[in-house]
C-alpha cells in the first residue's frame, strides 16, 4: 500500500500520546457510570490544566448525582476558582421516574421479586438506575423497593 507524502505511517509499537484531559472530559461525560464522573473531577482538579475549571463547572452545574457536584466543587476550590457549594436537591433527580418504574414492572411476569425488578431496570435504564444509585448511596436499595411497591397503586 502506497503512503501519500502528507501521511505519516504511525508505527505500531509507539503508543500514541492521549491528552489526558481529553480522556477525563470523556469520562467526566459518561452518563451511566457516576463513580468515573467523580473521579475525573478529582483528577482534573489534580491536572490543573487550563480546561479543567470549564469541565469542573459545568459537572457542578448540571450533574444529577450529588457526590460528584461535591467533587466538582471539591475540584474547583482547589484550581481557586469561586464556586458555590453544591446542595442536595430534595427532587427526585429523574424526570419521570414513576412511569420508567411502571413500565419495567409492567414488562415482567406477574408476581415477580424485587430483586428481578432491580435487575430489569438495571438492564432497561441503566443511566436512571445509576443516576439513583449515585444520588441515593446506601439508602438506594431501601428507596426503590418502596418505589417498586407504590407503582403497583400506579397503572
Amino acid at each position: 500500500m502506497k503512503t501519500k507524502p502528507n501521511q505519516i505511517k504511525a508505527d505500531p509499537a509507539e503508543p500514541e500520546a492521549v491528552d489526558p484531559v481529553v480522556e477525563l472530559k470523556r469520562a467526566a461525560s459518561r452518563t451511566s457510570d457516576w463513580r468515573a464522573r467523580q473521579q475525573a473531577a478529582s483528577e482534573l482538579a489534580a491536572l490543573k490544566a487550563p480546561q479543567s475549571a470549564a469541565i469542573l463547572r459545568r459537572l457542578l452545574a448540571d450533574d444529577p448525582v450529588h457526590p460528584v457536584r461535591e467533587a466538582a466543587y471539591r475540584g474547583l476550590v482547589s484550581l481557586g476558582e469561586p464556586a458555590q457549594a453544591p446542595v442536595r436537591k430534595g427532587s427526585v433527580p429523574v424526570k419521570g421516574l414513576d412511569k420508567i418504574v411502571v413500565r419495567v414492572r409492567k414488562s415482567l411476569a406477574d408476581g415477580h421479586s424485587f430483586a428481578d425488578f432491580k435487575e430489569k431496570l438495571k438492564k432497561m435504564r441503566l443511566d436512571v438506575y445509576d443516576v439513583l444509585e449515585g444520588d441515593k448511596g446506601a439508602e438506594f436499595d431501601g428507596w426503590l423497593e418502596e418505589q417498586w411497591k407504590a407503582s403497583f397503586e400506579r397503572k
